[in-house]
């Protein structure tokens, strides 16, 4: 491989568009979360806000490539594309794309909405919908795949099986952000009751596989070392749903009390606050759990590839839930410790970033498992 030369794996540029996969999109999931954080570190640092809000729209640009690329591989390799639903790990990374186009959402209400007005509402308002769509489709066609076309076993599992799931509690989270700034009494009830919907299609589900995710680490191990990363997507529906908890809450009283409900508002927001802590203390062991297997891997050496993405999302999202609590609960501890998060996820955003623009710019990242399990097929006959 010549890596001085653009795309030099490639044969041709066209086949970066013919080995696209969902993949890439937890690139906008991690550089999106980021930006997010750090525009919600305690002190409202100017420079810190200015430079979280360059990275989101910097995301923005990220999510609308990598959008425009995988509608092409649908219209111009119809045939390679549609193998993905039979791919028993890469049909898992659906559920990245509307997670992926949720940080472009909450960005809107973020830093959106204090520089170019309340337009910006409208338009988070419709793309939510958008995202509550897909999650809704991925949480529950690609479990049904799962059931009945794809091959999977226990020693084979890894977290990867939350991607799908997890999707609906992000978007639950979402209308947490969004639901305050809708002018409509009505709208905004609708958002919070659909968010409390998606909470629980996705947080339960997604308790469920951590269990049996236990069990195989228990009984198999820990995964081949291509699936490193994936020892940290368990802190993200975790950490995502302590946040579903603790925005949905805090909107409660106000928009419950508007339909004569206060008394159910206020209950609402004492449980969202005990879950988001509660939720946060089991992401802790998860999270701790994580660095030292991490820490095992590195000894033997990890591989880079995309999954590596996988590091940043999940201690994102923990983090944002971190410094939530801080605010909610003006407690130091979990400032410290939200800031602590942050530095590290900006120090893996960052290596993981080179190493996936140098892997672009070689060209040796653009690798579809679909592509290379269907020409293994069709020579084996």
């Amino acid at each position: 491989m010549q890596g001085g030369q653009p795309l030099a794996a490639l044969s041709n540029p066209k086949e970066a568009i013919r080995q696209f996969t969902p993949n890439w999109f937890a690139a906008t999931m991690g550089t999106g979360i980021l930006a997010l954080a750090l525009g919600q570190l305690p002190g409202n640092i100017a420079v810190l806000t200015q430079l979280g809000k360059a990275l989101w729209l910097f995301n923005i640009v990220l999510f609308t490539i990598f959008t425009a690329m995988y509608a092409a591989r649908w219209v111009l390799f119809f045939n390679e594309a549609k193998q993905i639903f039979g791919h028993s790990t890469v049909s898992m990374f659906f559920g990245t794309i509307p997670m992926g186009l949720a940080t472009v959402i909450n960005g809107l209400v973020q830093y959106g909405l204090p520089a170019w007005g309340d337009l910006v509402i409208s338009w988070a308002h419709a793309l939510w919908w958008i995202d509550v769509a897909m999650a809704l489709a991925c949480g529950v066609l690609i479990p049904f795949m799962m059931f009945t076309r794809q091959q999977h076993s226990i020693d084979q599992m890894t977290a990867v099986w939350l991607l799908p799931v997890v999707a609906a509690e992000v978007a639950a989270a979402s209308g947490g952000v969004i639901a305050p700034h809708l002018s409509d009494a009505s709208a905004q009830f609708n958002m919070l009751i659909t968010s409390y919907v998606l909470w629980a299609y996705s947080v339960p589900v997604a308790l469920s596989i951590l269990v049996i995710l236990v069990l195989r680490l228990a009984l198999h191990k820990l995964p081949h070392e291509n699936m490193a990363a994936s020892s940290w997507l368990s802190l993200g529906p975790i950490g995502t749903g302590a946040l579903g908890m603790l925005v949905v809450g805090s909107d409660a009283p106000t928009i419950f009390a508007a339909h004569g409900m206060a008394s159910i508002g206020a209950v609402a927001a004492g449980i969202g606050m005990i879950a988001g802590i509660m939720f946060w203390g089991l992401g802790l062991w998860w999270m701790l759990l994580a660095i030292l297997i991490t820490v095992r891997y590195v000894k033997t050496g990890i591989p880079f590839n995309l999954g590596w993405w996988g590091f940043t999302f999940p201690l994102g999202v923990y983090a944002v839930t971190t410094l939530k609590l801080g605010a909610m609960l003006e407690l130091v501890l979990f400032d410290v410790l939200g800031i602590l998060f942050v530095v590290m996820l900006t120090v893996m955003w960052l290596v993981v970033a080179g190493k996936t623009t140098a892997g672009a710019y070689r060209g040796n990242l653009f690798v579809s498992p679909c592509i290379a399990a269907l020409n293994a097929k069709q020579a084996g006959r």
